[in-house]
């Protein structure tokens, strides 16, 4: 039997990335999944083709994490489509880059408002939802939560603040075996990371033991673990998943 069978989770942000990776081994793992998105329908449905092509359970729905009224549709359709939560992903992030005087109100209000607030929602939703035998709560966080970046002082505060939500609700979901456990990657191979230069990359190479870059998978194979009962001790940590790097 697949260790996640029987169990549905919900992966935010999960139409491409670092949370496409996690859905697909999720599903993989035997649990059914809903691959949330917020604009990028087609990679989405394309994914869940891949997934269920490959024998697994998914499916697709739109949410803006950001906005409470789609995190309250997000898990309305999820038990419609599936019946129940049993796991949560918390990925969908957004990032801008810049220094100080490149900081805007707006820049500001848009990061907390999907990295720190919509994951408090949507960790406050799925809870209300988790079956008395408890569920798990997964966090994605950053290595920059510890060493914040200087040109991405904002995001790196975001991380820093999911770092701590996860310690804190961990100590208040515990009584009820909800586990939340924060899952922190070094730079990924994505689309959103496909437009570093190279010098920047071999920087963080040259920071890092294990001397690469990260693949999305390497990311799903940790959350994977913290997930399942193998991950059964473990909540309110931040397990840092970036072969060692040091900014």
């Amino acid at each position: 039997m697949s260790k996640l069978s029987g169990k549905v989770a919900v992966v935010t942000g999960a139409s491409k990335g670092i949370g496409a990776g996690i859905a697909e081994r999720l599903a993989a793992d035997g649990a059914a999944v809903i691959v949330n998105y917020s604009r990028s329908a087609a990679e989405a449905e394309a994914l869940v083709n891949k997934i269920t092509a490959a024998g697994g359970k998914a499916a697709a729905v739109q949410a803006d994490i950001a906005n409470p009224a789609h995190i309250k549709q997000l898990f309305d359709k999820t038990i419609e489509h599936f019946g129940q939560v049993d796991i949560l992903v918390n990925n969908a992030g957004i990032y801008h880059f810049g220094g100080l005087n490149d900081v805007t109100p707006e820049s500001i209000d848009q990061m907390y408002a999907l990295n720190v607030k919509g994951l408090i929602l949507a960790s406050q939703a799925a809870a209300r939802l988790f079956p008395a035998t408890g569920g798990v709560i997964i966090n994605i966080s950053s290595g920059v939560a510890k060493t914040p970046m200087p040109a991405a002082q904002v995001y790196s505060s975001t991380k820093g603040a999911v770092d701590v939500l996860t310690r804190g609700l961990a100590l208040e979901l515990g009584p009820r075996n909800i586990r939340v456990v924060g899952i922190a990657p070094g730079l990924t191979t994505t689309e959103g990371t496909s437009s570093m230069d190279e010098a920047t990359i071999g920087y963080v190479k040259s920071r890092t033991p294990l001397g690469r870059v990260g693949l999305p998978e390497d990311i799903a194979a940790a959350v994977s673990f913290a997930v399942s009962s193998d991950g059964g001790w473990i909540t309110g940590e931040t397990i840092q998943v970036g072969g060692g790097l040091m900014f």
